[in-house]
C-alpha cells in the first residue's frame, strides 16, 4: 500500500494517470507542504499573482521539451482549478524566473504557449481560497516530454493540453505548496 504524502493533500490529481519516474523540482519562493508566500495570491487575496520561480533538474535524457502546471484540486468547483499551464518549453531550458507567468511577460523562451487558466487569461493566477473551504493544495508540476513540442489549440483549456501530452510524458517533478483564505493577508 502506497503511503501518503499529507502535505499533499486528499486528492492527487495524477493517481489514475500513467505512472511515470520523478525528477528534482526546486523553487526560490514555495517549497513542497509549506504555505505559499503572499506574492502568490492573487491581488484580491492580498497578493501580487506573481508566478513562483522554478527550476528542475534529472530528468530524462531523452526529454526534448517540457509543460509546466499549476493545479488546484480543493478549488470548490467540482473539477479543480487550473491556475497556469505551459507547454513547449524547450528541453534546453532548466528554469523559469519569478513572475515568469505575468501577461505578456518575456521572462518565457519565445517557443513557450501558455493555455489560458480557468479566468480565461494566458497567464498565472495567483491562490485565492474562498472563506471556509480550509486547506488548499498548489500542485506545481513540471512535465518530462519526449516530443519538441504538443499541437495544441491556443485558445484550449488546461485540461486539453494535459490531455494531448499525456503520451509523451516521460517523467514528472512535483512541489505541493498550500493555502488558506487570508494566509495572504
Amino acid at each position: 500500500m502506497t503511503q501518503r504524502n499529507p502535505s499533499r493533500g486528499a486528492i492527487d490529481p495524477y493517481a489514475g494517470m500513467r505512472e511515470v519516474p520523478g525528477f528534482t523540482l526546486t523553487s526560490a519562493d514555495i517549497q513542497d507542504g509549506e504555505p505559499l508566500p503572499a506574492e502568490l495570491y492573487a491581488e484580491p487575496a492580498g497578493g501580487s499573482n506573481r508566478s513562483p520561480q522554478l527550476s528542475w533538474s534529472g530528468f530524462p535524457a531523452e526529454t526534448r521539451s517540457f509543460a509546466v502546471t499549476c493545479f488546484d484540486p480543493d478549488a470548490p468547483t467540482g473539477s479543480g482549478f487550473w491556475h497556469w499551464a505551459v507547454a513547449n518549453i524547450p528541453g534546453s531550458v532548466t528554469e523559469l524566473a519569478a513572475g515568469a507567468g505575468s501577461p505578456g511577460s518575456a521572462l518565457l523562451p519565445a517557443a513557450a504557449l501558455t493555455m489560458p487558466n480557468e479566468q480565461r487569461q494566458p497567464a498565472f493566477t495567483g491562490a485565492a481560497p474562498p472563506a471556509g473551504t480550509g486547506v488548499h493544495h498548489y500542485w506545481f508540476v513540471v512535465h518530462a516530454l519526449d516530443v519538441e513540442h504538443i499541437d495544441v489549440d491556443p485558445q484550449a483549456t488546461p485540461a486539453v493540453m494535459g490531455f494531448m501530452m499525456r503520451d509523451a510524458v516521460i517523467a514528472r517533478a512535483v512541489i505541493v505548496a498550500t493555502g488558506e483564505y487570508g494566509q495572504a493577508a
